[in-house]
Protein backbone atom coordinates (compact mmCIF):
# COMPACT_ATOMS: atom_id res chain seq x y z
CA UNK A 1 0.00 0.00 0.00
CA UNK A 2 2.78 2.73 1.06
CA UNK A 3 4.68 1.47 -2.03
CA UNK A 4 1.49 2.36 -4.60
CA UNK A 5 1.04 5.84 -2.52
CA UNK A 6 4.80 6.63 -3.13
CA UNK A 7 4.71 5.40 -6.42
CA UNK A 8 1.21 7.49 -7.05
CA UNK A 9 2.65 10.94 -7.21
CA UNK A 10 5.11 10.53 -8.35
CA UNK A 11 6.21 11.95 -12.24
CA UNK A 12 6.69 9.44 -15.23
CA UNK A 13 7.69 10.93 -18.55
CA UNK A 14 4.79 9.71 -20.93
CA UNK A 15 4.34 11.07 -24.96
CA UNK A 16 0.63 12.37 -24.66
CA UNK A 17 -0.70 15.55 -25.57
CA UNK A 18 -0.60 16.73 -22.06
CA UNK A 19 2.84 16.02 -21.12
CA UNK A 20 3.85 17.70 -23.99
CA UNK A 21 2.51 20.92 -22.69
CA UNK A 22 4.22 23.65 -21.17
CA UNK A 23 4.49 23.67 -17.24
CA UNK A 24 2.55 27.45 -17.58
CA UNK A 25 -0.39 25.79 -19.11
CA UNK A 26 -0.04 22.50 -16.77
CA UNK A 27 -0.45 24.61 -13.59
CA UNK A 28 -3.06 26.61 -15.22
CA UNK A 29 -5.03 23.39 -15.82
CA UNK A 30 -4.51 22.06 -12.23
CA UNK A 31 -5.66 25.06 -10.82
CA UNK A 32 -8.61 24.83 -13.02
CA UNK A 33 -9.44 21.46 -12.27
CA UNK A 34 -9.31 22.20 -8.35
CA UNK A 35 -11.14 25.46 -8.52
CA UNK A 36 -13.63 23.08 -10.29
CA UNK A 37 -13.41 21.00 -6.94
CA UNK A 38 -13.73 23.71 -4.55
CA UNK A 39 -16.68 25.25 -6.28
CA UNK A 40 -18.45 22.02 -6.76
CA UNK A 41 -21.17 21.99 -3.77
CA UNK A 42 -23.65 19.53 -5.43
CA UNK A 43 -23.27 16.07 -7.10
CA UNK A 44 -23.72 17.52 -10.28
CA UNK A 45 -20.94 20.06 -9.83
CA UNK A 46 -18.88 17.15 -8.42
CA UNK A 47 -19.65 14.87 -11.60
CA UNK A 48 -18.88 17.61 -13.65
CA UNK A 49 -15.55 18.16 -12.08
CA UNK A 50 -14.95 14.34 -12.06
CA UNK A 51 -15.65 14.35 -16.28
CA UNK A 52 -13.00 16.96 -16.62
CA UNK A 53 -10.61 14.95 -14.53
CA UNK A 54 -10.91 11.87 -16.05
CA UNK A 55 -10.78 13.80 -19.43
CA UNK A 56 -7.38 14.96 -18.34
CA UNK A 57 -6.39 11.50 -16.80
CA UNK A 58 -7.13 9.89 -20.26
CA UNK A 59 -5.32 12.25 -21.86
CA UNK A 60 -1.95 12.11 -20.05
CA UNK A 61 -2.10 8.27 -20.05
CA UNK A 62 -2.33 8.39 -16.25
CA UNK A 63 -5.00 7.39 -15.62
CA UNK A 64 -4.19 3.96 -14.11
CA UNK A 65 -1.67 5.47 -11.33
CA UNK A 66 -4.53 8.01 -10.43
CA UNK A 67 -7.19 5.40 -10.20
CA UNK A 68 -4.73 3.84 -7.12
CA UNK A 69 -4.77 7.10 -5.37
CA UNK A 70 -8.26 7.27 -5.37
CA UNK A 71 -8.61 3.79 -4.09
CA UNK A 72 -6.81 4.97 -1.04
CA UNK A 73 -7.97 8.27 -0.61
CA UNK A 74 -11.26 6.53 -0.33
CA UNK A 75 -10.33 5.38 2.91
CA UNK A 76 -9.98 8.77 4.37
CA UNK A 77 -13.17 9.72 2.52
CA UNK A 78 -14.99 7.06 4.45
CA UNK A 79 -13.12 8.84 7.85
CA UNK A 80 -14.71 12.06 6.33
CA UNK A 81 -18.22 10.99 5.75
CA UNK A 82 -18.75 9.45 9.23
CA UNK A 83 -17.27 12.30 11.26
CA UNK A 84 -19.74 14.66 9.15
CA UNK A 85 -22.68 12.47 10.58
CA UNK A 86 -21.54 12.32 13.84
CA UNK A 87 -21.50 16.20 13.55
CA UNK A 88 -24.69 16.66 12.68
CA UNK A 89 -23.94 16.73 8.77
CA UNK A 90 -27.60 15.40 6.65
CA UNK A 91 -26.52 12.16 4.67
CA UNK A 92 -26.71 13.88 1.52
CA UNK A 93 -24.19 16.90 2.91
CA UNK A 94 -21.75 14.32 4.35
CA UNK A 95 -21.56 12.24 0.94
CA UNK A 96 -20.61 15.49 -0.83
CA UNK A 97 -18.06 16.54 1.38
CA UNK A 98 -16.77 12.98 1.01
CA UNK A 99 -17.12 13.04 -2.87
CA UNK A 100 -15.02 16.49 -3.06
CA UNK A 101 -12.20 15.30 -0.74
CA UNK A 102 -11.69 12.37 -3.73
CA UNK A 103 -12.11 15.18 -6.76
CA UNK A 104 -9.08 17.04 -4.64
CA UNK A 105 -7.23 14.51 -4.52
CA UNK A 106 -8.01 13.51 -8.25
CA UNK A 107 -6.59 16.99 -9.15
CA UNK A 108 -3.62 17.00 -7.10
CA UNK A 109 -2.52 13.74 -8.23
CA UNK A 110 -3.16 14.89 -12.15
CA UNK A 111 -0.86 17.73 -11.40
CA UNK A 112 1.97 15.56 -10.46
CA UNK A 113 1.77 13.16 -12.67
CA UNK A 114 2.04 15.23 -15.58
CA UNK A 115 4.78 17.56 -14.45
CA UNK A 116 8.07 16.77 -13.62
CA UNK A 117 9.82 18.25 -10.80
CA UNK A 118 12.07 20.05 -13.41
CA UNK A 119 8.69 22.16 -14.83
CA UNK A 120 7.96 22.84 -11.16
CA UNK A 121 11.23 24.35 -10.95
CA UNK A 122 10.92 26.34 -13.69
CA UNK A 123 7.06 28.02 -13.03
CA UNK A 124 8.08 28.41 -9.45
CA UNK A 125 11.36 30.78 -10.85
CA UNK A 126 9.12 32.07 -13.25
CA UNK A 127 6.45 33.40 -10.37
CA UNK A 128 10.10 34.85 -8.89
CA UNK A 129 9.60 32.79 -5.88
CA UNK A 130 12.36 33.26 -3.44
CA UNK A 131 15.45 30.56 -4.85
CA UNK A 132 15.76 28.84 -1.17
CA UNK A 133 11.94 28.39 -1.44
CA UNK A 134 11.72 26.98 -4.77
CA UNK A 135 14.65 24.72 -3.85
CA UNK A 136 13.45 23.55 -0.74
CA UNK A 137 10.23 22.27 -2.48
CA UNK A 138 11.64 20.82 -5.69
CA UNK A 139 14.09 19.04 -3.27
CA UNK A 140 11.21 17.68 -1.19
CA UNK A 141 9.17 16.61 -4.18
CA UNK A 142 12.20 14.81 -5.43
CA UNK A 143 13.21 12.92 -1.96
CA UNK A 144 9.66 11.94 -0.29
CA UNK A 145 8.75 9.56 -2.27
CA UNK A 146 12.42 8.09 -2.05
CA UNK A 147 12.40 7.95 1.63
CA UNK A 148 9.23 6.38 1.32
CA UNK A 149 10.60 3.12 -0.63
CA UNK A 150 13.59 3.41 1.36
CA UNK A 151 11.60 2.93 4.71
CA UNK A 152 10.07 0.10 2.87
CA UNK A 153 12.92 -1.57 2.28
CA UNK A 154 14.01 -1.20 5.12
CA UNK A 155 11.06 -2.41 6.70
CA UNK A 156 11.15 -5.60 4.53
CA UNK A 157 14.82 -6.48 5.42
CA UNK A 158 14.61 -5.95 9.46
CA UNK A 159 10.97 -8.51 9.27
CA UNK A 160 13.23 -10.80 7.06
CA UNK A 161 15.95 -10.66 10.17
CA UNK A 162 12.80 -11.56 12.62
CA UNK A 163 11.76 -8.29 13.80
CA UNK A 164 8.03 -8.51 14.57
CA UNK A 165 5.65 -5.45 14.65
CA UNK A 166 2.40 -6.39 14.76
CA UNK A 167 2.76 -8.44 18.35
CA UNK A 168 3.09 -6.82 21.95
CA UNK A 169 1.49 -3.60 23.67
CA UNK A 170 2.29 -0.02 22.05
CA UNK A 171 4.78 0.46 23.98
CA UNK A 172 6.84 -2.16 22.25
CA UNK A 173 4.89 -1.82 19.11
CA UNK A 174 6.78 1.72 18.94
CA UNK A 175 10.37 0.38 20.71
CA UNK A 176 10.38 -2.06 17.42
CA UNK A 177 10.79 0.52 15.29
CA UNK A 178 14.13 2.43 16.35
CA UNK A 179 15.75 -0.66 14.31
CA UNK A 180 13.38 0.96 11.40
CA UNK A 181 14.23 4.24 12.17
CA UNK A 182 17.60 4.41 12.87
CA UNK A 183 18.68 3.08 9.51
CA UNK A 184 16.55 5.70 7.86
CA UNK A 185 17.80 8.67 9.49
CA UNK A 186 21.42 7.32 8.76
CA UNK A 187 20.26 6.92 4.88
CA UNK A 188 18.53 10.49 5.25
CA UNK A 189 21.40 12.22 6.24
CA UNK A 190 23.97 10.53 3.99
CA UNK A 191 21.56 11.67 1.50
CA UNK A 192 21.90 15.00 2.31
CA UNK A 193 25.35 15.24 2.41
CA UNK A 194 25.64 13.80 -1.16
CA UNK A 195 23.31 16.54 -2.16
CA UNK A 196 25.33 19.51 -0.02
CA UNK A 197 28.27 18.40 -2.11
CA UNK A 198 26.68 18.51 -5.19
CA UNK A 199 25.19 21.85 -4.30
CA UNK A 200 28.52 22.73 -3.38
CA UNK A 201 30.30 21.65 -6.23
CA UNK A 202 28.17 23.48 -8.51
CA UNK A 203 28.39 26.92 -6.82
CA UNK A 204 24.92 26.80 -5.23
CA UNK A 205 24.35 30.31 -4.00
CA UNK A 206 26.90 32.44 -5.57
CA UNK A 207 25.22 35.26 -7.58
CA UNK A 208 21.86 36.22 -6.57
CA UNK A 209 20.07 36.23 -9.64
CA UNK A 210 21.63 32.45 -11.59
CA UNK A 211 20.52 32.42 -14.79
CA UNK A 212 18.67 29.12 -16.90
CA UNK A 213 20.47 27.39 -19.68
CA UNK A 214 17.00 27.03 -21.42
CA UNK A 215 13.80 29.46 -21.41
CA UNK A 216 10.81 27.58 -22.54
CA UNK A 217 7.78 29.14 -25.05
CA UNK A 218 4.87 29.21 -25.67
CA UNK A 219 4.09 27.12 -29.11
CA UNK A 220 0.92 27.54 -30.71
CA UNK A 221 -0.42 24.45 -29.03
CA UNK A 222 0.22 25.19 -25.88
CA UNK A 223 -2.14 28.76 -26.59
CA UNK A 224 -4.62 26.23 -28.21
CA UNK A 225 -4.88 24.12 -24.53
CA UNK A 226 -4.84 27.39 -22.49
CA UNK A 227 -7.62 28.78 -24.72
CA UNK A 228 -9.47 25.31 -24.67
CA UNK A 229 -9.22 24.95 -20.92
CA UNK A 230 -10.16 28.79 -20.13
CA UNK A 231 -12.93 28.21 -22.05
CA UNK A 232 -13.91 25.27 -20.25
CA UNK A 233 -13.68 26.50 -17.16
CA UNK A 234 -15.71 29.20 -17.50
CA UNK A 235 -18.57 27.56 -19.26
CA UNK A 236 -18.59 25.05 -16.09
CA UNK A 237 -18.32 27.38 -13.10
CA UNK A 238 -22.06 28.69 -15.07
CA UNK A 239 -23.04 25.65 -14.59
CA UNK A 240 -22.18 24.67 -10.94
CA UNK A 241 -22.84 28.22 -10.13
Amino acid sequence: MIRDVAFGFVYTKKDSLVHRLDARIKLALSAYLIALSLMAGDPFGLLLSAAWIASVALLGKVGRRMGRNLIYATLFSVVIFAVDLLSGYGLVDAAIYAARFEVIVASASAFFLITSPDEFEYVMRWLHLPRDLVFSFVTAVRFVPVLMLDAIQITDSQKSRGLELEKGNPVKRLRSFIPILIPLVIDAVMRSNSLAEAMEVRAYGATDRPTSLYEPKLSRSDWIALALSTVAFSVSTIFIL
